[in-house]
């Protein structure tokens, strides 16, 4: 567990938007070069820990600073006193990065003689930008407000702070930390000096080689009793052969003379040896003991550190509790528990109004949690007052209307994610048996479902007269069925070929919903949903995926239709990559990539969204989507602006004339009157980051029903042992179906080759409530439903469903 808290963890955040400089002179150059910047990761505690035992941080060479460039922006630069997570100091100052950019913004941390830093405060969860060992740098002083710190290498900062007073606070920080590094690294680098080493050490020592000193002088006591008792032998020996003896005596008289002759070189050769040994052990001795000593040192260094880390995540998980408790105690609305959790940030209010995208407490509460609860806790001991199979009882006797709102908590399992994944590596990974450990208790099929979360957007489209603004919501919904992946690491189980799942909200929502998985290899599931708010939604998605070592893609395949029925306005579009990183080293995170075109195939409207990648060199809004909605020829009526994850924004776009008599779009300033939220995510549920991050609908979709098809992914077993806590049993479960899903295939298979032998007609696999057929509007070979599913659920007939579980 300790080597996994330790780990470097990497991942997304909101890259915060440093504030722009203003003219002024910029640094002198300075042997060395400038420090890497904010070029890329850092590694937080495995930093750190690298420092501390003598190795530099991170940082690379850089191009050295010289010349003009930009002063600091005045407000928001001071430094704050001594944080509570343990560190020495922290707080703002300006860091020099390049002509371009001049002096930004960056959170400093001085701790353990290390001084890190990071774009914002909220990059501390994840991101360190770089990290100087003090023990070997150097601390100049420019002007009132300039200082630079240098370890003569790679890595030069040159830093201003807002006065000269915060100034000389963080030089005096700075030096006392310095001289603190110095006196431990001197401590445990001072070779030869037995002032470091306990009295106690050197006592044990002495008398070790007190033993094997008087050993090596029994073994000489020894070596001279041979050598005197050889030479007797060897005398006897000799007035042996003097004697007038048969032949063969002789012979056998030199033969014995010979071998003592051996033994006493042997005896002589071992005392010599001993004697050497005993030399290298009193001059290696002081070697060896420092050696120790050091050692002794790093162990004490990692268990501060463990401790100072244990600490802080105990400090975050209550001030996390605190944050989700209290709204729920307080009377009021919505708006006033945000405003709550907001305050609790403290230091956050000194962040440039360019970063208000940290003001979403979800994004500021979650990851937090989300790598602790990674890296082990008791997440088990947070349901412990009710057994798992009192909670599974309670589900069932929820009734259909009463949505349940908690699931058994997720079980802090360990599991050597490297002996599975390092046979992996370019294979696909739909292919390859993977054990529950790495899954959240869904199938693909009520993944695939959980799109509909945000249905009322097609709602309101669906009353919608203007075709464009029509296509406006239908753009937002779009970008809404990824907001629940921002935190769903685990992978969906792999549907079984036949597997089904109905969703019918048709009383409460309008809406219901059928999936079916249709293929195996290559997985594909068809979708129909219809609501009698006047829509259908219609998609076969097949899945492949490539673990590439660091990260793994995930191609979603197929195209989703959506048809309103008073209007007839049929729209189509494909799905983006899906990316998830540090599969091996890190907190995982995901990416989503690429673009959307929505076509309305009745009007020849069109909406391109681009899904901006994740960048560490980017000032801008993390998980970024921009879009614009055009008419067929190509004028651009609305621009959409947004977050995958968090909202979507939609601004009419009207023609301005421009300043030299052409047309120009709508200003910045004017098109901001227009704006219209069209999408806001719904918060988590209480005590989500327990229960997979799962949202109020994914909550609900394992619940049992009365009445569905006996292939409903609902009643799936090693899903339903998964979510109660019983992971060993769900994973021979799991085992137990694919291998009988596997002798399905081959039976199929056998069938499929006899009848090619006879010459009698063979239907291969057909899906029970999709048919396979040409899809009229994009000529694509897909399954359509076959509108007979509902029906029979009414009748309860279900003899066709074939035996999957």
């Amino acid at each position: 567990m300790a080597a996994t808290e330790l780990r470097g963890v990497v991942g997304p955040g909101p890259a915060a938007i440093a504030a722009p400089g203003g003219g002024g002179a910029g640094p002198p150059a300075v042997g060395g070069g400038g420090g890497r910047g904010d070029a890329g990761p850092g590694s937080g505690v495995a930093a750190a820990t690298a420092a501390t035992a003598g190795g530099p941080g991170p940082g690379a060479g850089g191009v050295a600073a010289g010349g003009p460039g930009s002063a600091p922006p005045a407000a928001g630069s001071g430094g704050s006193g001594a944080g509570g997570s343990g560190s020495a100091r922290e707080g703002w100052l300006f860091k020099w990065t390049n002509y371009i950019k001049g002096y930004q913004r960056r959170w400093f941390v001085l701790s353990n003689g290390l001084l890190s830093y990071y774009r914002s405060k909220a990059e501390m969860r994840h991101t360190c930008r770089g990290t100087i060992n003090l023990a070997t740098a150097n601390i100049t002083v420019e002007d009132s407000c300039n200082f630079i710190i240098s370890n003569g290498g790679a890595q030069t900062y040159h830093l201003k702070a807002s006065s000269e007073v915060e100034r000389q606070r963080w030089v005096t920080a700075l030096e006392l930390a310095k001289a603190k590094a110095v006196k431990m690294l001197a401590e445990s680098d001072e070779s030869g000096d037995e002032e470091s080493v306990s009295q106690t050490d050197k006592t044990e020592l002495q008398n070790t080689l007190r033993t094997l000193s008087s050993k090596v002088e029994d073994l000489s006591t020894c070596n001279d009793l041979i050598a005197k008792h050889g030479t007797a032998l060897q005398r006897s020996l000799s007035e042996l052969e003097s004697l007038k003896l048969p032949a063969e005596s002789n012979e056998k008289i030199k033969q014995v003379n010979e071998r003592a002759t051996l033994f006493r070189i042997t005896s002589n050769a071992m005392i010599n040896a001993c004697r050497d040994f005993l030399m290298l052990a009193q001059t290696h001795s002081k070697k060896w003991q420092k050696s120790l000593q050091y050692e002794r040192d790093q162990r004490i260094r990692l268990e501060e550190t463990l401790e100072q880390l244990a600490k802080q995540h105990n400090h975050l998980e209550r001030a996390f509790r605190g944050a989700t408790v209290l709204p729920a105690n307080t009377p009021g609305s919505a708006g006033s528990a945000k405003d709550q959790c907001c305050s609790g940030k403290g230091d956050m209010s000194d962040e440039d109004d360019e970063n208000e995208f940290f003001d979403a407490p979800e994004i500021i509460t979650m990851p937090e949690n989300l790598g602790h609860k990674r890296t082990g806790s008791n997440i088990s001991g947070a349901s412990s007052d009710v057994s798992l199979d009192e909670q599974y009882k309670h589900q069932l006797e929820e009734t259909k209307k009463e949505k349940r709102t908690r699931i058994p908590y997720k079980p802090n399992y360990s599991l050597n994610l490297w002996s599975i994944m390092k046979n992996c590596i370019g294979k696909e990974l739909s292919k390859i048996p993977m054990p529950v450990n790495f899954n959240e208790p869904l199938s693909m099929l009520q993944r695939l479902t959980e799109d509909l979360e945000y249905h009322e957007l097609l709602d309101r489209a669906a009353k919608c007269e203007n075709s464009l603004e029509q296509l406006c919501y239908v753009a937002a919904f779009t970008v809404s069925s990824y907001s629940t992946t921002v935190f769903r690491t685990s992978k969906p189980f792999n549907p079984l070929l036949g597997e089904t799942f109905e969703l019918d909200r048709l009383e409460e929502n309008g809406y219901r919903s059928i999936c079916e998985q249709v293929s195996h290899h290559p997985p594909a599931a068809a979708h129909h949903a219809e609501s009698k708010n006047g829509w259908t939604l219609r998609q076969e998605i097949k899945i492949t995926s490539k673990f590439r070592g660091k990260y793994l893609s995930i191609m979603p395949l197929g195209t989703i239709h959506c048809i309103f029925h008073s209007t007839g306005h049929h729209y189509t579009w494909k799905k983006v990559t899906t990316t998830v990183h540090n599969i091996i080293v890190g907190k995982l995170w995901i990416d989503q990539s690429g673009e959307i075109d929505i076509v309305n195939h009745k009007t020849g409207d069109k909406c391109n969204l681009k899904f901006v990648p994740y960048s560490y060199f980017s000032r801008d809004v993390a998980r970024k989507v921009t879009g614009e909605v055009t008419d067929p020829s190509g004028k651009v009526h609305f621009a959409l602006l947004g977050t995958w994850d968090e909202k979507m924004d939609c601004f009419k776009v009207q023609a301005a004339s421009g300043e030299n008599g052409g047309d120009a779009r709508q200003r910045g300033h004017e098109a901001e009157d227009s704006r219209v939220m069209l999408w806001k995510r719904n918060p988590l549920p209480k005590n989500a980051e327990n229960m997979y991050y799962f949202s109020e609908l994914a909550l609900t979709l394992n619940a049992w029903e009365g009445g569905t098809a006996p292939t409903d992914s609902r009643l799936r077993p090693d899903q339903r042992l998964m979510e109660n806590g019983r992971w060993d049993e769900a994973n021979a479960e799991k085992q137990r179906l694919e291998e009988k899903q596997r002798l399905s295939r081959k039976k199929r298979e056998a069938e499929a080759a006899k009848a090619t032998e006879d010459g009698t007609p063979h239907d291969p696999y057909k899906a029970l409530w999709f048919e396979r057929k040409k899809d009229p509007v994009t000529r694509e070979l897909t399954h359509i439903y076959s509108g007979e599913y509902w029906e029979c659920k009414e009748k309860q007939d279900w003899g066709s469903c074939p035996d999957i579980f």
